[in-house]
């Protein structure tokens, strides 16, 4: 594949458009495929399945939703305060009603631990990508011997 560097012309480029080369989506997507395997993962499913089936849990929420579309309602349509501060009280209490529900609390902890488990090899990549393109930039200035980072 070869690869045009010439200074003459202009790209501007478009993120919806961004074409990535297929052996880095087929990468992607083996490195999402081994993600999935592992502990964090695995508790995430099964801590996300024992909510879906339990029946408080998914009649506490669907009691906020229905909850927060009266408010929605009170706020906009009917135009009444009081009723709309009631409602945001009563939506809080079933809220803080959920959230000590130790299945729940256990379902958000797992969330937070994927998020960080992903937010970290986004970043390691960033790092990584960021440092070779530094190192690059560098070479023809500095001399060939790595510097301390």
């Amino acid at each position: 594949m070869s690869q045009h560097h010439g200074h003459d012309e202009e790209f501007w480029i478009d993120n919806r458009e961004l074409i990535l080369r297929e052996d880095i989506l087929e990468r992607a997507r083996e490195l999402a495929r081994l993600l999935a395997t592992t502990e964090e993962v695995r508790l995430y499913q099964e801590a996300e399945k024992k909510v879906r089936e339990n029946e408080r849990v998914q009649g506490l929420i669907a009691q906020i939703k229905k909850k927060q579309k009266e408010l929605v309602a009170f706020q906009t349509t009917f135009r009444n305060p009081q009723m709309a501060e009631k409602i945001e009280k009563e939506i809080e209490a079933l809220q803080n009603e959920l959230d000590e529900i130790p299945l729940v609390r256990q379902f958000q902890q797992s969330q937070v631990d994927v998020n960080y488990m992903l937010q970290s090899v986004v970043g390691i990549i960033r790092d990584t990508v960021a440092e070779i393109v530094d190192l690059e930039a560098a070479r023809p200035a500095e001399s060939p011997s790595r510097a301390d980072a």
